[in-house]
């Protein structure tokens, strides 16, 4: 039988939250800080990959993470039975 209590459900959200941060906080500060030498031997479109990961890439990925976020949380809202009618 399924766990469908509300420390179940905020166990779940706390768990795809601590996800989407470690991924928003590795493309930003990994790609786009601590590893900005590493991905510039690398060009996209004529630029420097580690530039075009501080620029363009981490807005790409946030906006990804906004979309992936709101989706599993739909999910998730409907699993535990919560959803908006």
């Amino acid at each position: 039988m399924e766990d469908r209590s509300s420390g179940a459900y905020w166990t779940q959200v706390l768990k795809l939250l601590r996800n989407v941060l470690i991924v928003w906080f590795v493309v930003s500060y990994g790609f786009g800080i601590i590893l900005v030498d590493l991905f510039n031997k690398v060009s996209l479109g004529g630029y420097p990959l580690g530039f075009w990961f501080a620029q363009q890439g981490s807005l790409y990925i946030f906006v990804i993470l906004i979309f992936y976020y709101g989706n599993k949380m739909g999910k998730l809202d409907i699993k535990f039975d919560v959803e908006e009618k």
